[in-house]
């Protein structure tokens, strides 16, 4: 009896896809060794770059060809390896650069946990806090390494993020932002940048705050900055409160507590604006599944569907009452006290 054989471009794909870390762990080096930087005057070879560097030529050249195949990178028929509009984003010293958020993506305290995806999946739970001895930002709070990787990298992240949020809402002429959970500070910046009659308070931890960005001549006066803890209470009275990249870092029940304070803070006609990915549905490729997966393994928490969204919101007191696509993987989620 023949044996049915099965594709062999099918297992050439199942391959290819198992072994898909390896781009990633290509992506980290070129962006640890700073390849990209030594690439802005123009091609050069891996044994050109090798000294600067201080890699191995022949090794470099095989991590840029691979992913050179991905469009990062391009190696010229001489052997050398110019830059492409996405190695661009690997400058350390572009515009939105990526280098850090590219290093912080590619942690250990995000691939560690990913390496034990089964059993997140059999447990129903992050396996983080039994691999560090923490929950995720716990363990952030007490190892400074890992807390300035991580929002030193969200900061490179967020920057091309952070103009799409800008554009696709209209922010109103007057009245007070609360950036809730806001790091560093650089959607708010940007909101009071483009709405000079805006005023604005960033709120997160002590720590978070130390290092914020709103120190700047052109928004004198219009901003201040209130640590505290977003599942106790946050700041009342404004106008908008922001929640970007926040609630799909938790749980539903622990998204309650955010939502539920932020809407008993508002005021009378107040909006939240929640800044995530909405998952869609269908087969498609999606960032937003792939996101949703990182979130799972390292923090217990999901990205979100409309109907998550509103469902979520109506047991806060809140109105889904409209999403807007933004140029970026994020969507601006907007509620309304009901």
């Amino acid at each position: 009896m023949n044996t049915p054989q099965p594709d062999s471009s099918l297992v050439t794909q199942l391959s290819e896809q198992a072994l898909a870390y390896l781009h990633s762990a290509a992506l980290r080096t070129a962006a640890r060794t700073g390849v990209a930087d030594h690439l802005t005057g123009g091609p050069r070879t891996p044994e050109q770059l090798a000294g600067p560097l201080g890699v191995s030529a022949p090794h470099l050249r095989r991590v840029l060809r691979l992913l050179a195949t991905r469009g990062i990178f391009r190696e010229d028929a001489d052997g050398a390896f110019r830059l492409t509009p996405a190695a661009e984003l690997l400058r350390s010293d572009a515009p939105s650069s990526m280098r850090q958020g590219v290093i912080m993506l590619t942690e250990e305290f995000f691939w560690t946990p990913a390496g034990r995806l089964e059993d997140t999946v059999r447990a129903g739970r992050t396996t983080f806090e039994e691999l560090y001895g923490a929950p995720y930002f716990d363990h952030l709070a007490r190892t400074p390494d890992a807390a300035e990787t991580f929002h030193t990298g969200m900061a490179s992240v967020s920057e091309g993020d952070d103009a799409a949020t800008c554009a696709a809402y209209d922010f109103p002429g007057t009245g007070t932002v609360v950036d809730v959970g806001g790091g560093r500070g650089g959607l708010l910046r940007r909101v009071l940048l483009g709405n000079p009659g805006l005023t604005g308070i960033l709120y997160d931890r002590a720590d978070v705050l130390r290092d914020h960005s709103l120190d700047i001549p052109e928004l004198a006066g219009r901003w201040s900055t209130e640590p505290g803890d977003f599942f106790s209470s946050v700041p009342a009275g404004a106008d908008i409160y922001l929640l970007k990249r926040i609630l799909h870092d938790w749980t539903d029940a622990e998204c309650l507590a955010i939502l539920r304070g932020c809407r008993a803070a508002m005021k009378e006609g107040g909006t939240l604006l929640v800044v995530d990915t909405v998952v869609a549905p269908g087969n498609e490729p999606s960032y937003a599944k792939v996101l949703d997966l990182l979130m799972m393994a390292s923090l217990n928490g999901r990205e979100r569907g409309e109907e998550d969204f509103r469902k979520l919101f109506a047991e806060a007191g809140l109105e889904l009452t409209g999403i807007r696509p933004t140029d970026s993987s994020l969507s601006v989620v907007v509620a309304a006290a009901v």
